[in-house]
């Protein structure tokens, strides 16, 4: 979904192309408005934009001073200026900026709605993978990317060491070409593959080349980024502002960064048909604190709802927590397996890969070595039973309570099976807790959008609220409650405006100033088009 901001000190203007943007194009459209170009500010640094509809001519700042201003926000966004003056000099100077088009306020409203369009297909066909693969230029060879990937997994398992070294990160930094400083803090952003639709290691290998070349393709002049594979299998992007990059920017980088991320999803999903849900932190860290937040990313994936969407995760918390997930020894690398595939809910992956672990264990145990099969039945069964305890899963605690006493099995097959058990009753209870949790975060948006139909009700306003990405909302909304939230607000607000209009001593106006419509005709409009009547017509057919 695209995100479209009208700006306007004309505010007839600005409600009559906002009905009715809103009204054609709701499915692909998040369409938000603006009566002056400090409140399109507001809004350019909240969220992503992706087009801006903006009269040249306002009181303060002007349209054209405004555009220089969403090209440091955006420097994708696409404008349209819209003005009811056709001097030539405003033209051409709107002409020569780039992604920007100039209309007449007289061409009417189907010419701007065609014009809106026209730019939606633009950006669609720049979302095509063969245009964005051309775009995208390679920087390292095969062997300098496996070298960095290399660095960087041995940097996360000890970052603060490491950054005790000042002098010799800089020096790796620059022997491996690495597009980052040592001495700025950076970014995490930790990716997730929901279905890239290949099987075996070259496909998926094949897929996170496209993925790392659809990533650099976004990546603007302002940025620098280096994105590895994880010894989960799962992508991790750190990033960092250019060092040319102004104040302005710099500041709205996370913001940045957020909607950028939003293309490369949209981008996989028409491309490649695959869902990458991220994890990112809300603020740059120092590289001696990088271990700590990766962690830390890696556990709030499991947070997510909607496997199957491409979540956009943004840790907001003003303290990043270090001290709760410290740096400990691991365990082995089958057991990382499988907790990997534990956080990320793949049950099918975790049962085979614990197949594989015990059927490898009892032959050692028949070989006798005994230890080494009961250390890798207590390295499964802590696993577990940490996991329960993180998800408050006290009723399987108690269920299996035998999962801490091996000697309490009859032989270490029957243990294993046991582990298997405990497993498949832990995957069932997450899928049905994810449920749970879907559905009371769907009513709890439904009530306050209820409660607050005289406010802001934008999807932007709504995920900020709700701690939401808003193109995430608005994908998770539709999938759990069948409906758009656009639908759901024109319903709760026409289901108001009918149980006020009852009460005759109100005036239509007051009616319309509590359902969120400022302007009493705007209200009239959405009212006859919801039920075929006025508001008018519809109370004088109550008496």
């Amino acid at each position: 979904m695209y995100r479209l901001l009208i700006v306007d000190d004309e505010e007839i203007i600005t409600d009559g192309l906002y009905e009715v943007l809103q009204r054609l194009l709701s499915e692909s459209l998040d369409v938000c408005k603006a009566y002056s170009a400090k409140e399109a500010l507001h809004w350019l640094s909240r969220t992503r934009v992706d087009i801006v509809l903006t009269d040249i001519r306002m009181p303060g700042m002007n349209g054209l001073e405004l555009s220089k201003q969403i090209q440091i926000y955006w420097p994708r966004c696409k404008i349209v200026f819209l003005t009811g003056f056709s001097e030539f000099d405003y033209a051409y100077q709107a002409i020569q900026l780039p992604n920007a088009r100039y209309l007449l306020k007289t061409e009417g409203y189907d010419k701007v709605t065609q014009t809106v369009l026209e730019v939606i297909r633009e950006i669609d066909q720049e979302l095509r993978l063969e245009r964005l693969v051309e775009k995208s230029l390679e920087q390292t060879d095969a062997l300098e990317l496996v070298a960095q990937g290399d660095y960087f997994r041995h940097l996360l398992q000890g970052s603060s060491s490491m950054h005790e070294r000042r002098e010799e990160l800089a020096r790796d930094f620059e022997d491996l070409h690495i597009p980052l400083s040592p001495d700025a803090p950076v970014l995490l952003a930790l990716g997730r593959v929901s279905n890239n639709g290949e099987a075996g290691f070259a496909g998926r290998s094949k897929w996170l080349s496209e993925v790392r070349r659809l990533w650099n393709s976004f990546m603007s002049e302002q940025t620098r980024s280096i994105g590895i594979i994880d010894k989960h299998g799962d992508m991790l992007w750190l990033i960092q502002p250019s060092p040319h990059a102004g104040e302005t920017f710099s500041q709205h980088f996370i913001r940045y960064m957020e909607g950028t991320l939003e293309l490369v999803q949209e981008a996989c999903l028409a491309s490649l048909q695959s869902a990458i849900s991220f994890t990112v932190n809300g603020a740059l860290c120092e590289w001696k604190e990088v271990t700590n937040r990766y962690e830390r990313l890696r556990r709030l994936q499991q947070l997510r709802i909607g496997d199957d969407l491409s979540m956009l995760l943004i840790d907001r918390a003003e303290q990043a927590e270090g001290d709760a997930w410290k740096e400990g020894a691991s365990i082995d690398h089958k057991s990382s397996i499988l907790e990997a595939h534990l956080d990320g809910g793949k049950a099918k992956e975790f049962l085979e890969e614990l197949d594989i672990l015990a059927n490898k264990l009892l032959q050692s145990c028949g070989c006798g070595n005994v230890e080494k099969t009961i250390e890798g039945y207590y390295a499964v069964s802590l696993l577990l039973l940490s996991y329960m305890n993180r998800m408050g899963m006290r009723d399987k605690l108690a269920e299996f309570g035998k999962l801490m006493r091996l000697d309490d099995h009859d032989s270490m097959k029957e243990a294993f099976m046991y582990l298997r058990g405990a497993a498949e009753s832990i995957f069932d209870y997450k899928n049905k807790d994810d449920r749970d949790r879907a559905a009371k975060i769907t009513a709890r948006i439904c009530q306050f959008i209820e409660e607050h139909l005289d406010e802001d009700l934008s999807l932007v306003r709504l995920a900020e609220i709700h701690y939401f990405n808003p193109c995430y909302l608005s994908r998770f909304f539709k999938q759990e409650s069948g409906m758009n939230v656009s639908e759901y607000i024109d319903k709760c607000r026409l289901r108001k405006a009918k149980d006020l209009l009852l009460n005759h001593e109100l005036k239509v106006r007051d009616v319309a100033a509590s359902v969120g419509y400022e302007a009493a005709h705007s209200f009239t409009r959405f009212f006859k088009k919801m039920t075929g009547l006025t508001p008018q017509e519809y109370r004088d057919g109550l008496v």
